[in-house]
């Protein structure tokens, strides 16, 4: 097989010859932004042999805040920026430059991050929690305004040439919102824009991030639908094997390895990798599993530690 054909393989519940592996980190300084980012992409993809081409969105965490919100009611002023803008346009050129050049030899994701992401990252996360308990429907309207915009930034990610979006929902911390109060509030932006990414490609992934170490209220994503899932297992105390049954709408689980400069990945022997990966696959494998890690792996990990991972079975 090759490496599109395995991932699918792996996407689709099924046993590919040897399971997928892939890991990513954000890029820093000159490597963030335009041609160098592109280039640092491919470079990496090149040199590590992972199994997916997963693009990052660095340089564009910030969703770009269109106008100043002084007051709740200034969210229904909130307008689409549209993917002409250039916090959307200079984005899809990184997606068809970098499918353009790997796709033949994988499958290309790029890293979409849910509207409640976007909206606490351009407008401030203090600032977007204390107005939904002031005027919440007013931050709902401003949500609907961002979905649209994902929206349309999916769909012209996938006219790129991406196979699938790789989405990132926020924000389920248990100190945030009860369960109750995240499917009220957030969930309906959340499903919006996942729901429309699966009428676009059926291989999309479902990251559910435990970035801040603080875990989550995993019951917030248990039903959400995507080809497969990846959570943070070190931070939400939540095993492969349980989470296998406990999402209910995926077909593969992505991931195993602690993300952190403490884990075995970037501080274990070669030796301690190697036995983790077997371990891993013998507990999850061989249908429907990816070899991964809880997130994105520290930024100075080794190409040669990665490499190792990648091709050890």
């Amino acid at each position: 097989m090759n490496k599109r054909d395995r991932v699918m393989a792996a996407l689709h519940g099924e046993t590919p010859d040897r399971i997928p592996a892939a890991f990513w980190f954000h890029f820093t300084g000159e490597r963030t932004f335009g041609q160098s980012a592109i280039d640092a992409h491919i470079d990496y993809f090149n040199q590590c042999g992972c199994d997916i081409m997963k693009i990052m969105s660095d340089h564009y965490f910030d969703y770009a805040a269109s106008m100043e919100i002084h007051t709740p009611a200034d969210w229904y002023r909130l307008k689409p920026l549209g993917t002409d803008h250039p916090f959307y346009a200079e984005q899809i050129v990184r997606a068809r430059e970098i499918a353009k050049a790997v796709k033949k030899d994988a499958l290309v994701y790029y890293t979409v991050f849910a509207p409640f992401s976007s909206i606490r990252s351009g407008y401030g996360d203090a600032r977007v929690m204390q107005m939904i308990k002031e005027d919440p429907d007013a931050v709902l309207h401003a949500l609907d305004v961002i979905t649209e915009d994902t929206q349309m930034f999916m769909k012209a990610l996938f006219d790129a040439g991406v196979d699938g979006i790789y989405y990132s929902v926020q924000g389920g911390e248990k100190s945030r919102f009860s369960v109750d109060e995240y499917r009220r509030l957030i969930t309906p932006s959340d499903k919006a824009a996942l729901d429309y990414a699966n009428t676009l490609g059926d291989l999309n992934i479902l990251h559910c991030c435990g970035w801040a170490g603080e875990q989550n209220n995993l019951e917030n994503w248990k039903d959400y639908r995507a080809a497969a899932v990846n959570w943070a297992v070190y931070v939400e105390k939540m095993g492969l094997r349980e989470g296998r049954a406990f999402f209910e709408n995926v077909r593969c689980i992505l991931g195993g390895f602690d993300n952190t400069p403490d884990g075995i990945l970037y501080r274990g022997t070669d030796e301690e990798v190697q036995a983790e990966i077997r371990r891993l696959c013998e507990m999850n494998g061989p249908s429907g599993y990816m070899i991964g890690a809880d997130c994105s792996i520290p930024s100075d990990t080794s190409y040669d530690r990665i490499r190792m991972a990648v091709s050890y079975r």
